[in-house]
């Protein structure tokens, strides 16, 4: 089982200790005593099982396929990882913001949201959801910092204009022909806060090669790991650690919720200047032809989005698949 970490520890040293080693050693944990009401958490998966509920016409409304910025509905099999189709539907959701005239390349992610006219309070749900998780992220960012042997604010910086956050909002339904839900992949950004629904199963996690621990969820906690991002920050002592999804039982299904905490697309996460008794350990940047990591934000999260859906790629931005798509 993952470490259970309590963001409500009273002992802040321990807590930070704690958070340290699950994050070298596995890259993932639960997190329990983090504030979110439990009825805010509740709400989130109700609307989320009413969007999947409408008619398809409803939700193809918002498609993807309508927004350059990689926002809206996919439909099931409309996603790829390592070039095979995850068998998901979801909703992706960023920053409200305007486009940026003339913007090239990983500037275009910045932009509006499409939202389903059909179901006026699932926008106000999910943007309460973005602040309410943001300061989640940003109190464990301060915690990691300080266990690094850098200033509590070591982040803040990369997060002061305008972060890119990214919430999917995804349903697993059960398949006979396609066990992928998601294939294995690693988060691009800095850390992920996952809320799934209680007694659902298919999430695994590689905690060493080949070998796949199965994770459930634990009643009032999230499950955390950490993106690309931090492992590029402590060169490679925190390790981003490969996920996967296994589709439900067929006439089942499993909704899921992750909230991506990420800085602005122009940021550059800081590298840390970490103490000698912990860079002893550091294993370096995993090196990967197929999946090189960046240092700059945007530039990861544009290789991410245009190999998971070539199709908004090729249409709004002209970028043609050169072979098998990586993990996003």
């Amino acid at each position: 089982m993952l470490p259970v970490l309590d963001l409500a520890d009273a002992d802040t040293a321990q807590f930070r200790a704690a958070l340290l080693a699950a994050t070298h050693e596995a890259g993932f944990f639960y997190l329990t005593g983090h504030g979110v009401p439990q009825r805010q958490i509740d709400d989130l998966l109700a609307v989320a099982r009413r969007f999947f509920a409408l008619p398809q016409e409803a939700k193809q409304e918002i498609s993807q396929l309508r927004s350059p910025q990689f926002r809206g509905y996919s439909r099931l099999g409309g996603e790829l990882t390592n070039g095979a189709v995850d068998w998901r539907e979801q909703m992706d959701i960023g920053p409200e913001r305007p486009v940026i005239p003339g913007a090239e390349g990983y500037r275009r992610l910045q932009g509006p949201n499409l939202w389903p006219s059909a179901l006026p309070e699932f926008r106000a749900a999910l943007q309460d959801w973005d602040a309410t998780l943001a300061a989640v992220g940003r109190r464990l960012l301060g915690h990691w910092a300080v266990a690094l042997g850098a200033e509590e604010d070591l982040f803040d910086a990369a997060f002061a204009d305008r972060p890119a956050t990214l919430i999917k909002v995804v349903r697993y339904p059960g398949n006979v022909e396609n066990p992928q839900g998601v294939g294995a992949h690693k988060d691009s950004g800095v850390l992920t806060l996952l809320l799934v629904e209680p007694e659902s199963q298919g999430l695994q996690v590689e905690i060493e090669p080949d070998r796949w621990l199965d994770v459930p969820p634990l009643p009032g906690a999230f499950i955390v790991n950490i993106g690309e991002l931090l492992e590029v920050a402590t060169n490679g002592y925190l390790r981003a650690t490969r996920h996967r999804v296994i589709a439900p039982e067929p006439g089942t299904d499993r909704i899921s919720i992750p909230y991506f905490l990420n800085p602005g697309l122009d940021a550059r996460i800081p590298i840390v200047d970490l103490p000698p008794e912990l860079a002893a350990h550091a294993r370096g940047v995993e090196a990967d032809p197929d999946n090189p990591i960046f240092d700059n934000y945007g530039a990861n999260a544009w290789k991410s989005r245009t190999r998971a859906h070539p199709d908004v790629a090729e249409l709004h931005h002209g970028i043609a698949p050169k072979g098998p798509a990586a993990a996003y």
